[in-house]
């Protein structure tokens, strides 16, 4: 993976992207060029029932998986998540999250990830799988467009779209 492309996602969403500052999401990426996605607890984030809202597991679930399958790809290349699917595995409330993604298998067209989520005491807390754009699945790649900026325990898959 191109260090310049890791530090372009890395500017684009800690230094741009409106939601990480509104939620307090930071991303970085491990030696295996997996998108980590950190988020201290919030109380803003809870729901009426003082957890944290399953909404949050999903976006940084996205986040980890759309990241993880971008930095697989250049700059001329746009993702959109096309299909993504969450499997809440467990409550959390008044503690730290964090998404990992893992791209499973790259496409020319799609790709596909998988994101755990874990809770600060390193439980899973979410899953989701994640499939970039490859004919079928989650995250398409598609064409840069002007003025776009390309760039729990829970575990998801989803797949993610791209056209380069």
């Amino acid at each position: 993976m191109s260090t310049r492309r890791i530090a372009e996602l890395l500017h684009t969403f800690n230094e741009v992207a409106p939601i990480a500052r509104h939620f307090g999401m930071r991303l970085s990426y491990n030696e295996e060029d997996q998108a980590i996605v950190d988020l201290p607890y919030n109380p803003n984030l809870d729901h009426a029932l003082d957890g944290i809202h399953g909404g949050v597991y999903a976006t940084m679930l996205d986040t980890a998986g759309w990241f993880t399958a971008a930095a697989a790809h250049d700059e001329s290349c746009w993702l959109a998540t096309a299909e993504m699917s969450v499997h809440f595995l467990a409550p959390a409330a008044h503690t730290s999250l964090q998404a990992i993604g893992r791209l499973i298998k790259r496409g020319r067209r799609q790709d596909v990830a998988e994101m755990h989520l874990y809770d600060g005491q390193g439980r899973l807390v979410g899953h989701r799988g994640h499939q970039p754009d490859s004919g079928s699945g989650y995250h398409p790649a598609l064409p840069r467009r002007q003025g776009v900026s390309g760039c729990a325990a829970a575990v998801v898959v989803a797949s993610v779209g791209a056209k380069c």
